[in-house]
C-alpha cells in the first residue's frame, strides 16, 4: 500500500498511535533485515556486532554494550554464538588476565562487505520514500524522541563523530 500524504498535508493522528507506529517501523525495519541476512544465516544482532567490532574493536564485551541498540545489558549470548560460529574471536590480556577483548576474526572479516551492502541497500530504500525535508524531519523527531534514553546515549557514541547533513544523501 502506498501512502497518500504529501509533505502540506497536515497529519491525523490517534490516541495511543505514536507508539505503535514506532513499534510497526522497527518491525518492519527488523523484518527486511532479516530477510537479508537469512543466507548468511545471521539475525540482525549478529550482524550489528559484527559491523561495531569491524569499526571499535578489539573492545571489551562492556564497551561493545555501549555501542549497540540491539541488546540491552550484555551482549554475551550472542557474541558467544558469534565465537562458537568462527566469526569473533576472544583474546586475554596479557597484563591483566581479567580483562577479556573481543574482535572479528578472519572469517567475521569477510562478511563485513556484504553487511555493509545489505545497510547501504536497506537505507537506501528507506531515503528513496522520503524528501530531504521529511528525512530531516524524521530524524530530528526521533532523536527528541529517544532524548533521554540508553539508546540516544548509544547512538551518539555511535555516530555523532559521522554524520552529515541530511541534504548529501
Amino acid at each position: 500500500m502506498s501512502a497518500s500524504l504529501t509533505p502540506d498535508t497536515e497529519s491525523r493522528l490517534a490516541p495511543s498511535e505514536l507508539r505503535y507506529l514506532v513499534l510497526a517501523a522497527q518491525r518492519e525495519g527488523s523484518r527486511e533485515v532479516n530477510r537479508r541476512l537469512a543466507d548468511l544465516k545471521l539475525t540482525a544482532s549478529q550482524a550489528e556486532i559484527i559491523l561495531v567490532l569491524r569499526e571499535f574493536g578489539p573492545i571489551t564485551l562492556k564497551e561493545l554494550g555501549g555501542l549497540i541498540v540491539c541488546e540491552a545489558g550484555s551482549p554475551s549470548r550472542i557474541v558467544d554464538t558469534l565465537v562458537r560460529r568462527g566469526l569473533v574471536v576472544r583474546t586475554q590480556d596479557t597484563v591483566d588476565r581479567r580483562a577479556v577483548s573481543i574482535e572479528l576474526s578472519e572469517s567475521g572479516r569477510a562478511l563485513v562487505s556484504v553487511l555493509k551492502e545489505i545497510d547501504h541497500a536497506i537505507n537506501a530504500g528507506a531515503l528513496a520514500q522520503l524528501a530531504h525535508s521529511q528525512l530531516d524531519g524524521l530524524v530530528s523527531s526521533l532523536r527528541l524522541y529517544l532524548a533521554d534514553s540508553e539508546s540516544h546515549d548509544v547512538l551518539e557514541r555511535r555516530f555523532a563523530a559521522k554524520r552529515r547533513p541530511v541534504s548529501e544523501f
